[in-house]
Order: C-alpha cells, then structure tokens, then sequence
C-alpha cells in the first residue's frame, strides 16, 4: 500500500514537472514572439522610404549643378531615389509669387527634411514650417537674411551651407585683368536679399583700390538688357555678385554688354562659360555635394539647431579665353599659372 502511494505521489510530481515546462515553454515562447515583432517595427521603421522635399528657386546652370549634387551625394550616403528616399521637387521659376505656396505644399507632404536651393526658396521654406528640419543650398549671408542668428550655433531648425563668395578677391582680379579701369558698375537684383551685403562689400574693395563705383539695381529681368546698355556707357567693367535674377539672365546680360566690349566679373564658373570674363568661383556641383551631406545627416538623425553652417574657403579662379580674346585682354602670368580656362558656351532663354 505505502509502496504504492509513493508511486502515487511521484507520479502526480512528474505531471506537476511536466506542466510546469510546458509554461514556462509557452511563456518564452510568447517573449519571444513579442521581441520578433518588436524587433521587426523596428527595422520597418529605420527602413521606412525618407522624404525629401527640394524647392529650387530658378533653373539655371549653377542652381541645377546644386541640385544634382544634393541628389548625388545622398546616394552616396546611402539614400536612394526609388529604394528608400522619395524626392519631391518644386521650381519657382523666379516667380517669387510661387514660393510660398509651393512650400506650404511640401510641408503638407510631411518631409523628413526640407532644402532650399538659393536664399529666396529658403525664405519661402523657413516661413512655411519651424519644425521640419531645413537646408540651406547656396544661401550667401544666412544671418542677414533673416535665416538664422548665428552661423556656428543656428539654434533652431534651420541650417545649410553658405556660397559666400570672396568679393574682394573678384574685384582685385578684375583691376588685375584691366588695370586701366577707372569705374566698376555693380549690377544686381533690388529684390534678393542675398545679393545686397555683397553689393556694400565690393564697393569698399573697389574704392580701396582707387576705382569709381556705380550701383545699377534692377527690380526684374525685365529691365535687365536696358540697364546693361546703360551701365555699358558708363563704366568700364561691370561686377555681378551672387545674384540669381542676373544669372538666370546672363546671355541678355553678355549680348548687351559685348555691343560695347564691356567685361563682366562675376562668382561663378557657369556665368564665365556663359560670356563673364572671369570668376573667383566656388564650384557648385561641390556646394550641392556639401548639401547633401548635411541633409544625409539630418535624414539619419541629427539636429540642424547644433550644425555649424558650412563655409568654403577658396575658390577657383576662371578666365574665359574666348572673351579675353574678343575684348583684347591679356591674362597676366601669375593670373595663367593658377587660372582654369573655360571656352564660351552661350544659353538661350
């Protein structure tokens, strides 16, 4: 009897064994099952598609340069159109009109992030939304344009890179390739505010190095031609600042400017190509490069309010030959022994 009681009772510690496994087996299994799913919304999450949202102020040569080396460099860091990044595009046409609505658009889109190709899109971006992170493309004076406070510590959600340009350097280099100029005729937008401190910059640069200066501000490319013929008569060479209105103009800027073989300096290699004679030019395929690097940052986490803004520190000195030909400038040596040399390659519009 007691023999079999206790194989009663290690029986019933058996069942009760068994019981207990299966559990604790069911138990970890549903840990389990819950770690997987949440290790799967995980991954969904971090390879969920980013949205990018690019509002381009004006076709033309140097801003799509920009744009196509945002969108190169973000594939590069690994963000690519079609796969896990989508791009919304949106052009001003320098309509500035435009701008505010095609921002409000983006930002019903939800972007991850948001660039501004060029300070009047980056304006309209900035007046559209505080919170969705911005990138400044090609902004000269983010500070005075009202952007930012400060270009090491932005504070806020906005931040880029800046195409300031060396002005001084630019107008050094035209009294270097013309030396018997007396009078420079600045020439820009009244309606850019990018343009404006450049404007005050090269006019001291100009009277240090004993030259008469003149503005010729123009409110729209429709008056662009007329006030180049204008200035023609007047001056000696003419100096165009980073200023989006005249490069989107600049064959109606060079047609006029060639009736009375007046050399151009401008800030840019693509304006040189178009008929400047020369240029102290940031690259902008590399600006856009820098820009989609800082946006490629953003999209993997970080914060515009602590990224300095970033700023090149030289540029690259470019001659037209076939101008310098036409208007009987000779390019001093030490001018030649640094300088890139670009052939006439007119535009349209």
């Amino acid at each position: 009897m007691e023999h079999r009681t206790a194989n009663n009772s290690r029986a019933l510690i058996a069942a009760i064994a068994v019981i207990a496994l299966i559990l604790v087996g069911g138990f970890m299994y549903g840990i389990g099952r819950r770690q997987v799913r949440s290790s799967n919304t995980d991954t969904q999450s971090s390879q969920r598609i980013k949205r990018v949202g690019i509002l381009q102020y004006v076709s033309h040569p140097a801003l799509d340069q920009i744009h196509k080396g945002v969108v190169d460099e973000l594939k590069k860091e690994g963000f690519v159109e079609g796969e896990n990044l989508e791009i919304i595009d949106q052009n001003g046409q320098a309509d500035q009109s435009k701008l505010a609505t095609m921002s409000e658009q983006l930002v019903s889109k939800q972007p991850d992030v948001m660039v501004g190709i060029a300070t009047p899109a980056a304006q309209a971006l900035a007046n559209a939304s505080r919170d969705v992170p911005i990138v400044l493309g090609a902004v000269t004076d983010p500070v005075t344009a009202g952007l930012i406070n400060n270009m090491k510590h932005p504070g806020g959600n906005i931040t880029g890179v800046s195409d300031q340009p060396p002005v001084q350097q630019e107008i050094e280099l035209g009294k270097k390739l013309l030396p018997e100029a007396k009078t420079v005729g600045i020439l820009y937008s009244s309606t850019e505010d990018n343009s404006k401190s450049q404007v005050v910059t090269a006019e001291r640069a100009s009277r240090r190095l004993g030259l008469n200066v003149k503005r010729f501000a123009v409110p729209s490319s429709n008056e662009i031609a007329q006030t180049v013929q204008v200035m023609s008569d007047q001056c000696d060479f003419i100096y165009i600042p980073l200023d989006n209105t005249i490069a989107n103009a600049m064959p109606t800027v060079t047609q006029e400017a060639n009736k009375k073989h007046r050399p151009i300096i401008n800030s840019v290699d693509s304006m040189v190509e178009q008929g400047g004679l020369a240029a102290i030019s940031v690259n902008q395929y590399r600006l856009g490069i820098e820009t989609g690097r800082m946006t490629a940052r953003m999209l993997k986490g970080e914060k515009p309010a602590s990224m300095p803004v970033y700023t090149f520190t030289a540029g690259d000195t470019v001659v037209n030959k076939d101008q310098a030909a036409l208007l009987g400038v000779t390019v001093p040596s030490d001018i030649r022994a640094q300088a890139k040399f670009v052939a006439t390659r007119m535009t349209t519009k």
